[in-house]
């Protein structure tokens, strides 16, 4: 039997799926391969959590889904995007995710890359239509946009793949690499909201650091996944941080150590919790579904 936690984080998932959908129904695009590689990877599924993130928070701050409906769209096109392109030979080289066949092995290495570039100006594209509802939607797109850049996701991703398999790599750079690549777009997902609404700079802050740590956490149990999950949770292959020899924390500090670690960001992130004010219960638990989390 599904708990409430449970039944509210489908709800949200669903009701992000309703939106992609009908973003996608009124948006022509060609030609059909392109449109076609773009939908795959869009449509193939997942937890949707910043979206989640993003509509707790806004429902959190007493908004409305509706009032970050678009920015939603543009952090999960961004996302994807990422996914996409890190699936690459010249990157991660995965040849599957989420239990299917990768972009680049469905549609071609080509396609693949266009989909992920097309993929980024449709999230920009959103983010300037934003801009015209006021400073505060300039703001929350501004934040956005910067952290999926060389100030944010891309320096993450270009720091992992110079530091693979380098001798010299340690704390400092898999932290620098943690909070680019995952950390700083799971902050644009829960402050966004708080920007959108103009709410007060130490708000801001404090949603701000739940989402840093919450990036740490989601990431280092990620990377003990790679070395304990299987394929048929996981829909992607695992035991690739070993083999390459990435800059993972149980690469870098062990199984026991990476445990801890992500026993600690679980504790801080319910920590910032409590100190917002306001009813944060299913941000509690979706904190202790993360570092729980098997897939």
């Amino acid at each position: 039997m599904e708990t409430k936690f449970e039944q509210r984080m489908e709800e949200l998932r669903l009701l992000f799926e309703e939106i992609l959908n009908e973003y996608l129904a009124n948006t022509q695009i060609k030609p059909e391969i392109l449109s076609e590689s773009m939908q795959y990877s869009l449509k193939i599924g997942g937890k949707r959590l910043r979206p989640v993130l993003m509509f707790v928070t806004a429902q959190m701050l007493g908004g409305k889904i509706q009032d970050v409906s678009n920015f939603a769209l543009a952090i999960e096109m961004i996302h994807t995007y990422s996914l996409i392109h890190d699936d690459l030979p010249a990157m991660d080289n995965d040849d599957f995710r989420r239990g299917k066949p990768s972009n680049h092995k469905q549609f071609g290495e080509g396609q693949a890359i266009l989909a992920g570039d097309a993929l980024l100006n449709e999230a920009y594209g959103l983010c300037f239509e934003e801009c015209n509802k006021g400073k505060s939607y300039r703001m929350a797109a501004s934040v956005l946009c910067k952290n999926a850049g060389a100030s944010g996701m891309v320096a993450g991703q270009a720091a992992d793949l110079f530091w693979q398999g380098r001798e010299d790599a340690g704390k400092a750079e898999a932290e620098f690499i943690i909070l680019n690549k995952t950390a700083k777009m799971i902050m644009s997902a829960v402050t966004i909201p708080a920007y959108v609404y103009d709410a007060d700079e130490n708000i801001i802050a404090l949603l701000n650091e739940f989402g840093k740590n919450f990036g740490f956490l989601f990431q280092i149990t990620d990377d003990l996944l790679d070395y304990t999950g299987d394929f048929e949770k996981l829909g992607k292959s695992v035991g690739k941080d070993a083999a390459e020899r990435k800059i993972s924390s149980v690469n870098l500090f062990g199984k026991e150590k990476s445990e801890e670690l992500a026993d600690y960001y679980s504790g801080l992130c319910l920590k910032i919790l409590d100190e917002l004010p306001y009813e944060c219960s299913f941000l509690q638990e979706l904190t202790t579904y993360v570092r729980n989390r098997e897939a």
